[in-house]
């Protein structure tokens, strides 16, 4: 984890607020973006620990396979999937999404 831990959590929550409707980032570029490269783990655990009713779309981060990272079939990866489908944006037939199409 990063020693500035409160300064990147706002760094990521800032990145992933502003990924446009209908479009996905992964893990890797939103830590990347805040300049911290190797942190794109600590990128999902800062958005774990998001407040149930967010309004910062953490649904629009996925990994960088083009895959949701929740297991699959469980009610996290359903809950993201409808929201991504909600938005426009399509799942091949294994259940990835390819990232050029939708990345801002």
């Amino acid at each position: 984890m990063p020693s500035a831990g409160n300064d990147i959590k706002q760094l990521i929550w800032q990145c992933v607020a502003g990924i446009p409707e209908g479009k996905v980032v992964s893990y890797g570029r939103i830590a990347r973006d805040c300049g911290y490269p190797s942190h794109a783990r600590y990128v999902g655990t800062v958005l774990r620990q998001l407040p149930s009713g967010t309004s910062i779309p953490w649904h629009r981060v996925i990994n960088g396979k083009g895959e949701i990272a929740f297991e699959s079939g469980s009610d996290q990866y359903i809950e993201q999937r409808q929201r991504l489908e909600s938005e426009g944006v399509i799942f091949n037939g294994l259940g990835k999404i390819t990232l050029a199409d939708y990345e801002p």
